[in-house]
């Protein structure tokens, strides 16, 4: 006869209890939510997402006079923003108006931003740049300016430079919220080296709109002006900055948005899913009018105009599951660009037109690492590529070749 094990037992007894915890969570997760019974008239109930489709929320408007809040800064929106999401979410509407913006207005949750189309206007100053003259580590939270003029309290500022061990560049975006002479304290700690043999630099760079980490965010029927002939785009594009960026969001609609001249990226959204753009219209912009970015799924881009920017549409970078529709391209490089990991994304009904390099670039190097299973139908792709060779440069492939 075996002698009783207390430990043993216990063990067994253990094991037991979690695999009983493992069948039951299988199978209630057999259970889909179509099986559910239908609430046809939700409750209010703290935590949960179902509610009743209310019939006002609260709305609060901005603008130079007349308005709840009054003002034509960057600050006054953002004041206007934080109290809406404060209380629940809501909307905040941006009177007619040119709003001159010295930081990005960080939207929240569940909050609609409202224009008047292209009598609202968000305007970014001119940047400026400088050096830093004392060595900044990672955990610093300050800076020191060669020459601070133009610099203020509550800028949004970019840092650029060489890391002094070899790991590339480091970029980081930051506030600044208090100052003495030269010396800027930051809102965050640097977090990266900026060691002066990396030539380490301050700009005021920053997106005009920016989402992080939020869902159910609407930006509606205004206008982004990046003053690009006022503006240095100091990483050189390495940020992926845009008039409108998104950063690890879900559920996010950009709809009737006019970007213009923008120094940057018009929208761009990375590892953020479910985004919406439509009817928007980007114009004479640097580098990318459309920038579907990093790991994003199932985007819908539809219904909007791009024209003289250096790529009308960019996937970057396991942009997936996406319908990309009824869009009008012009005179731009490349009409489309698919690259890494771009895959199984829906192209129908596009009009791209007098593209230099191509209409629709494929490439991605490595099979493995390539664009796969994408649908192009119904475009119509004209004057776009080398006139010699009309039609191969209209869709053109490069790297290995995949599905």
């Amino acid at each position: 006869m075996t002698p009783f094990n207390p430990q043993r037992f216990q063990r067994r007894q253990f094991l037991r209890t979690i695999s009983g915890l493992a069948a039951g969570a299988y199978a209630s997760g057999l259970a889909r939510a179509d099986d559910l019974p239908r609430n046809t008239n939700p409750r209010a109930i703290f935590g949960d997402s179902a509610e009743p489709d209310w019939k006002q929320r609260l709305t609060l408007t901005v603008g130079p006079k007349k308005a709840d809040l009054v003002g034509a800064t960057d600050r006054v929106i953002q004041a206007a923003v934080d109290y809406v999401a404060r209380r629940g979410g809501g909307t905040v509407r941006v009177l007619p108006g040119t709003y001159r913006l010295r930081n990005s207005i960080f939207l929240e949750s569940k909050v609609r931003l409202l224009g008047s189309g292209t009598d609202s206007v968000l305007f970014k100053e001119p940047s400026v740049t400088t050096q830093l003259i004392v060595d900044g580590d990672h955990w610093d939270q300050e800076v020191t300016l060669a020459d601070p003029k133009g610099f203020q309290v509550g800028d949004g500022v970019r840092l650029v430079s060489k890391d002094p061990y070899g790991k590339g560049t480091n970029i980081i975006q930051r506030t600044l919220i208090a100052y003495s002479g030269n010396r800027f304290k930051l809102d965050r700690r640097l977090e990266e080296r900026f060691h002066l043999e990396g030539d380490p630099r301050i700009a005021t760079n920053f997106s005009l709109l920016q989402c992080t980490s939020v869902a159910d965010v609407v930006i509606e029927n205004i206008t982004v002006d990046g003053n690009k002939a006022h503006n240095e785009m100091l990483d050189q594009g390495a940020f992926d900055d845009g008039s409108v960026r998104l950063d690890e969001c879900n559920r996010i609609t950009v709809r009737e948005v006019t970007a213009r001249d923008f120094y940057c990226d018009g929208i761009v959204w990375g590892i953020s899913h479910d985004v919406v753009v439509e009817n928007c219209h980007l114009d004479n912009g640097a580098r990318l009018a459309l920038h579907s970015g990093s790991g994003s799924q199932r985007s819908i881009v539809r219904g909007n105009r791009m024209r003289r920017s250096a790529e009308g549409i960019y996937f970057c970078w396991g942009a997936q599951h996406g319908l990309y529709e009824k869009n009008v391209i012009e005179d731009c490089n490349y009409g489309m660009t698919f690259g890494h990991s771009d895959s199984a994304n829906l192209i129908r009904d596009n009009d791209i037109q007098r593209s230099v390099e191509a209409g629709i670039h494929f490439h991605g190097g490595k099979k493995a690492l390539a664009p796969h299973r994408n649908r192009v139908e119904g475009n119509r792709i004209v004057e776009s590529g080398s006139t010699a060779l009309p039609f191969q440069y209209r869709i053109c492939a490069r790297g290995e070749r995949g599905e």
